[in-house]
């Protein structure tokens, strides 16, 4: 069996198993990742979220396979850096944390935009978590948040 390597959390890791496990199991049950949940296993609630390259992901959709060479951060190895202690901060001001499910999703959707744009308005923060539910807050505080993060992260970003 070949290994699959990759970078998780800044660590480099090889995976033994199969190519075609979903990269959301592995990092749950092999890496002790539970910030990443399983919500919907079809790709549409973002609780499992990730970010590969940089990039926002589902890992429900996503093949051990297809992960051969990424950096893959979850909130477990994303909440070490000092932009997480400006959304962390910012989460907490807004109070946009209530059962805290979608919470790590949300965390990194808005890591993935403020990456992209550190400065967005409310409609493009809409836009950036929209494939995140949440069925407690009803969005404005995650929005308000986003928005803090941006205003007092100035430079981070």
């Amino acid at each position: 069996m070949d290994e699959i390597r990759f970078i998780l959390n800044g660590r480099e890791t090889a995976y033994t198993g199969g190519a075609g496990d979903r990269l959301l199991d592995v990092l749950r049950k092999d890496y002790r990742c539970t910030s990443v949940k399983c919500g919907c296993g079809e790709g549409e609630c973002g609780a499992c979220a990730v970010l590969i390259d940089g990039r926002l992901m589902n890992s429900c959709c996503v093949a051990m396979g297809a992960v051969e060479g990424a950096e893959i951060m979850t909130l477990e190895g994303y909440r070490e850096t000092e932009r997480f202690t400006v959304l962390d901060r910012a989460f907490a001001r807004a109070t946009a944390v209530q059962c805290g499910y979608c919470i790590p999703g949300m965390v990194l959707a808005a890591e993935a935009l403020l990456r992209r744009n550190p400065h967005p308005g409310p409609e493009e923060i809409r836009e950036a978590i929209s494939g995140n539910l949440c069925r407690c807050t009803g969005y404005n505080a995650i929005v308000e948040a986003i928005s803090l993060a941006a205003k007092e992260g100035n430079g981070v970003w």
